[in-house]
């Protein structure tokens, strides 16, 4: 696509963003791909940095190889987080607004923030940790600008990774005796998410491209091969993907994800 056709694609589908209305997926459009999609999203970041917010980290979607080879995908994807859609809950309890929504819908995640850069190929869990800082459980709220949640995943990286908010809970510091632990943990832990007191769903680690460690290092090597200018940094905060189906959500949910099997404590959110 032209340069020309990327922006005025950036320009549409901000302005759903900042005002809650839906839009046609930019790949009904001719010559609209993945490649095309990253350009779209590099140009929402230059527009949301004029207007004064900087990224924070990146997000992660489609982290299951199963869809890859449906969707044709060779890796994940991506799309960066903001200063104004990412808050932190030391109480692991917080309240979070979603702007302008349209259809949103909650995941927990495993949450990561860097110490390290991660650039290198082919890394393992431990690798991925070792270059992690602290760990923690969260909430994405995602919403979709296109009609009935139907787009491809270039329309995905391209409206801002579906990414509406995400809250962090209590962080656990990453430190060289723990790998190992949690090596062996974050496969093998389970979710349980609860809206009020109704379990709604149980996941696991291994969701998260069998190990959010490895999804985390899938990433890392994903944006080096694809953007070596734009690798990921010290202080960046990864959301790697969500452990359980997207749940729809609405203004007055509280939800709870519970964790066993990590040492991670209880997380709840509500929603206003």
């Amino acid at each position: 696509m032209t340069q020309s056709e990327v922006e005025a694609i950036a320009a549409e589908l901000l302005s759903a963003y900042e005002t809650g209305k839906l839009v046609e997926a930019p790949s009904a459009r001719p010559g609209f791909d993945l490649d095309a999609g990253y350009a779209v999203e590099a140009r929402l970041k230059e527009l949301r940095r004029a207007a004064g917010h900087h990224s924070v980290g990146r997000k992660v979607g489609y982290a299951n190889k199963a869809i890859w080879r449906v969707l044709k995908l060779e890796t994940l994807a991506w799309a960066h987080m903001y200063d104004d859609t990412v808050q932190f809950c030391e109480s692991n309890s917080a309240s979070a607004i979603a702007r302008n929504p349209r259809s949103l819908k909650i995941e927990p995640e495993i949450v990561f923030g860097l110490r390290e850069p991660i650039i290198a190929q082919s890394l393992d869990a431990a690798a991925a940790l070792a270059a992690t800082d602290w760990i923690a459980l969260g909430f994405e709220i995602i919403d979709c600008p296109y009609p009935d949640w139907k787009f491809q995943p270039a329309d995905f990286v391209a409206s801002f990774g579906l990414h509406a908010a995400l809250v962090v809970g209590q962080k656990l510091k990453v430190t060289a005796d723990i790998i190992p632990m949690l090596v062996g943990e974050l496969p093998q832990f389970k979710v349980r998410m609860f809206k009020g007191k109704e379990l709604v769903e149980e996941g696991s680690g291994k969701n998260s491209l069998k190990n959010p460690a490895l999804c985390l290092a899938e990433l890392g090597g994903a944006i080096a091969r694809k953007f070596p200018d734009e690798t990921m940094a010290p202080g960046e905060i990864v959301s790697s993907g969500t452990l359980t189906a997207g749940h729809p959500t609405a203004s007055g949910d509280v939800w709870t994800a519970e964790v066993v099997g990590l040492q991670l404590p209880p997380l709840t959110l509500r929603l206003t």
